[in-house]
């Protein structure tokens, strides 16, 4: 267990916060996790376990434990003629496993490829993108209780997964700490090519492997979103809103280029960015914090913005987004 104190989170967070925690610790191993948990220290402040902090917006110090998992491991736990699962500890880097599967050729998990993150957040975010969530091929995940140090195992229904939503980000909010999961990859995979443009982007390959899925989500993310070593941010700051089919047909009325999605029973989902960007605010600024010109889903730190800085210009978005169509969008990021 390495535990430092009054540790600033710079490097522990995308956005580029410069913010301190009154104690950091990392563990290597579940037992370390475990024991740490029951000490005076551990039950005397409150904890916060982040991945690669790609999700978070710290909004000033954290008068708490901050903790970090390095538990990394990758095993193929099963295999048949159809199928693997491979259960993955918590602390290895998200897009690295993506990496190693496609590699292999192992279909699920190539619509999401280079989000940030480790597998820990992948499992409490319910990550997703290009029609893809990471519950589509959770089987089983596995946890820590804070309080009493005990192992637990949640398959993927106790999980409660919905959009960007899961049990550990409600009912069991601080209540357990991941440390591994276990995904279901397919050996003869079914591409999924139909949401955004990854098609169009593939069209010149007549049959793409999940490599080739991969490398295309790759260059489209790119395209659209600033390397966080470059530009601080948390990548889509804001969640795509679902509305009712019938509101939906009324905005489509007025606004018939608007795009969208089929959300199941009688809702549709609408790009947060459509709605951002028809309200005027790419590429606009609030002291160092701005929407992104090439993506406005994505708030960046461009002059050493403060916490305060970014909360500012993401309200004013959400209220002008109330104000010309009637949705409320919902952030993304986590605030701390």
């Amino acid at each position: 267990m390495n535990l430092l104190e009054n540790y600033s989170l710079l490097p522990h967070n995308t956005f580029g916060m410069d913010v301190y925690a009154r104690y950091f610790a990392e563990y290597d191993t579940v037992d370390e996790l475990a024991d740490f948990l029951q000490t005076d220290l551990a039950r005397s402040h409150k904890l916060l376990p982040i991945g690669a902090g790609s999700n978070l917006l710290f909004t000033g110090d954290y008068d708490g434990i901050v903790l970090h998992s390095r538990v990394r491991f990758c095993t193929i736990v099963g295999d048949t003629p159809d199928e693997v699962l491979v259960r993955v500890g918590s602390g290895v880097v998200w897009d690295d496993f993506c990496d190693d599967m496609c590699a292999r050729g192992f279909g699920g998990i190539e619509n999401l490829s280079y989000i940030p993150g480790e597998i820990g957040a992948s499992a409490v975010q319910n990550i997703g993108a290009y029609g893809v969530e990471a519950k589509d091929v959770i089987v089983c995940v596995e946890t820590i209780e804070t309080a009493t140090g005990q192992a637990h195992t949640f398959d993927a229904a106790a999980c409660d997964y919905g959009y960007r939503h899961s049990i550990f980000k409600s009912e069991l909010q601080g209540q357990h700490i991941v440390t591994a999961v276990t995904y279901r990859l397919q050996k003869k995979p079914t591409l999924r090519l139909d949401y955004g443009n990854l098609r169009d982007t593939l069209s010149h390959i007549a049959h793409p492997t999940v490599a080739d899925v991969r490398q295309a989500v790759i260059d489209i993310r790119r395209q659209k979103l600033p390397e966080p070593a470059e530009l601080g941010s948390a990548g889509s700051f804001f969640k795509n809103p679902v509305v009712p089919a019938a509101q939906f047909e009324a905005l489509r009325a007025q606004y018939p280029t608007m795009p969208h999605y089929p959300a199941g029973d009688a809702q549709v989902k609408i790009p947060a960015a459509w709605l951002i960007e028809q309200c005027g605010w790419k590429g606009k600024t609030v002291g160092g914090a701005a929407v992104y010109d090439k993506q406005p889903l994505v708030l960046v730190n461009k002059n050493h913005a403060t916490p305060a800085d970014v909360q500012i210009l993401a309200q004013q978005i959400v209220d002008s987004v109330i104000t010309k169509f009637n949705i409320k969008i919902d952030p993304e990021a986590n605030y701390i």
